[in-house]
């Protein structure tokens, strides 16, 4: 698991806006959440490809042997399939863009 950091250099500043406009432009779909103190999401998979990007709190994403804390402008790809699991461990909540891969159409 590689943790992507913002390169304000390169993305300019970062926002949320920028870090959607960023992620929709690698031919991700964007949700924005916030989770509370405290939440977990236990073992999971999805079937398509996503993206879990950071903009403010830090969300401990564990996938295989593999775990980090990922903290405002990280993100990590989880490939479909991919079973992992995340956790907010910040006292503040976590503003997180949930971004999946848009299936290409015939």
């Amino acid at each position: 698991m590689k943790v992507e950091k913002w390169n304000a250099a390169d993305d300019g500043p970062l926002s949320e806006a920028a870090m959607r406009e960023k992620l929709e432009s690698l031919g991700y779909r964007v949700s924005r959440y916030v989770y509370p103190p405290g939440t977990y999401f236990g073992p999971h998979i999805h079937d398509l490809d996503k993206i879990d990007a950071v903009i403010s709190g830090h969300f401990r994403i564990s996938m295989g042997s593999d775990s980090a804390i990922l903290e405002a402008g990280d993100f990590v790809r989880v490939p479909r399939g991919a079973e992992h699991s995340a956790e907010v461990v910040s006292f503040d909540p976590v503003v997180s863009l949930d971004a999946v891969r848009v299936p290409k159409r015939d």
